[in-house]
């Protein structure tokens, strides 16, 4: 079998299984041991989710520049095939691109709206979708990247007051895209100001990052952080050790300033599946994958459930039962023994999005698959729930696979928010 796979669900692929003054103090650490899952908030919350993509125009809106009463239209179809598949939680992303989809002090409005960026779409779409979700009784999840700055690399194509084109010595480009660099302190502080802004204005239920941090790597071709490094990487062993100090720093600054500000609201991350391989760590996962947390994107994700630092976590096991580099089995049971005695939830990420796809194994041409991990992790008390992505296919229902999870799992419908 070619172990290559389509490692993010964002379409970016990448070797997976085969190679605010008001807003509270920045960089006031967390205690171990003492945040959001230290169990200030309620613990054991169950869930079942759908992530609702907007870069890149994935999921909502479907194209850009529509008008703002078919924007809201498509917005509430999505809601409303959540409540029929019996689900209670959307995981919409607001801020795709270094940009927003709220009216943000920070950053210009997303194009993925209007077609440009800046642009006004002429109603507030975060505002829109939390009065909506919660409505029809569902929880919304804001869902931010903290680093990506555009999925291309021509500063000119960002507004001029963009920040990234007023501090430029902010910007990695890598691989064809702009990031902002994880480890210059200025930039950690701007991002968690521009992100927790959303969290003042907002009801929303809960901050949610996905699995980029440091950008998926791609051999022989550096990330260039030379500098920030020679400015504050000399008290670290190794540039490595430096970066995951950089992730760690956003993860509990993040995680401090949302309990001062909100604290009913949680802090979950969506990390990508394996965090080490056994043959790197004796405590890593029996699996073969090219890709690793801990050593690639630079995302200590063991430390952050261990030390407490986030309420969930809903690792990416986007890999079938049986799956020879990455087994999806392995790995529920691998997360559940993460998170024993932590008081962090656990969720699993589905690969809804896989399902009837000739281009992957076998498995996933099975309506059954996904029913069948459900199956499975209904025997692992430490699984409170899953999250599909994503929206487009959970209304389509490819093979009829949607369906047969809410036949099989959700005869009851999901307990109302509140």
């Amino acid at each position: 079998m070619d172990n290559r796979e389509t490692l993010s669900r964002r379409g970016f692929t990448a070797l997976a299984a085969g190679v605010v003054a008001a807003l509270g103090t920045t960089g006031a650490a967390l205690p171990s041991g003492t945040g959001h899952g230290g169990g200030h908030l309620p613990r054991g919350r169950r869930m079942r989710g759908e992530w609702v993509a907007s870069v890149t125009n994935r999921d909502w809106p479907s194209a850009p520049g529509l008008p703002a009463p078919v924007q809201q239209n498509e917005l509430l179809g999505h809601l409303d095939t959540a409540v029929e598949r019996r689900l209670d939680t959307v995981i919409l992303q607001v801020r795709p691109s270094a940009d927003a989809l709220w009216p943000s002090p920070y950053e210009p409005w997303s194009a993925y709206l209007s077609g440009e960026q800046g642009k006004d779409p002429g109603y507030d779409p975060l505002g829109f979708a939390v009065r909506e979700a919660h409505k029809r009784g569902l929880e919304l999840h804001a869902w931010f990247n903290p680093y990506r700055i555009a999925v291309h690399d021509d500063p000119a194509r960002l507004v001029p007051t963009h920040p990234a084109r007023v501090n430029p010595d902010w910007v990695v480009t890598y691989q064809g895209q702009m990031y902002y660099n994880p480890g210059l302190p200025e930039v950690r502080r701007y991002v968690e100001d521009a992100m927790l802004d959303a969290v003042a204005r907002y009801d929303i239920d809960a901050v949610h990052w996905d699995d980029y941090f440091y950008p998926y790597p791609v051999a022989g071709q550096p990330f260039d952080d030379d500098r920030a490094f020679a400015l504050y990487g000399g008290d670290f062993p190794d540039r490595a050790a430096w970066r995951r100090h950089n992730t760690d720093q956003l993860v509990r600054e993040t995680s401090a300033r949302i309990r001062r500000l909100k604290p009913r609201v949680r802090f979950g991350i969506s990390p990508f599946g394996v965090w080490r391989n056994a043959s790197t760590d004796p405590r890593g996962s029996d699996t073969t994958a090219g890709v690793q947390s801990y050593d690639d994107l630079y995302a200590d994700t063991l430390r952050w459930v261990r030390e407490g630092w986030i309420d969930h976590i809903v690792p990416q096991l986007y890999w079938n039962i049986g799956f020879p580099a990455a087994d999806y089995a392995t790995l529920a049971r691998w997360w559940a023994k993460a998170v024993r005695g932590t008081g962090v939830d656990l969720y699993i990420g589905e690969a809804l999005y896989k399902v009837g796809d000739p281009a992957q194994p076998a498995a996933w041409a099975d309506p059954a698959e996904l029913s069948k991990h459900l199956d499975l992790t209904a025997r692992i008390p430490e699984v409170h729930g899953h999250a599909f992505f994503a929206a487009k296919e959970v209304a389509a229902d490819p093979l009829g696979a949607m369906s047969r999870v809410v036949r099989d799992h959700y005869r009851e419908r999901a307990a109302p928010r509140g």
